[in-house]
């Protein structure tokens, strides 16, 4: 169940990606495309962020994280 909601989710952020990237270059040149710019960026951010944990990549093991962490080097 928790593989076809990240599949889900992975779809919808890849769908806001193509469609924040159509009106980017859809927007006229003066426009106010540094909001939508922002927004690109974001949603590219949590689109990678989905792939990573669909393939199996964390940032920590989760063995790291009951291994005790020395404060003093």
């Amino acid at each position: 169940m928790f593989l076809r909601a990240l599949a889900k989710d992975l779809y919808r952020s890849q769908k806001e990606v193509e469609g924040l990237e159509q009106e980017l270059l859809q927007m006229d040149p003066g426009a106010d495309q540094e909001k939508v710019k922002d927004r690109l960026r974001k949603a590219k951010a949590e689109l990678e962020q989905i792939r990573k944990v669909m393939e199996g990549r964390k940032e920590q093991s989760r063995s790291s994280l009951y291994q005790p962490k020395s404060r003093f080097f």
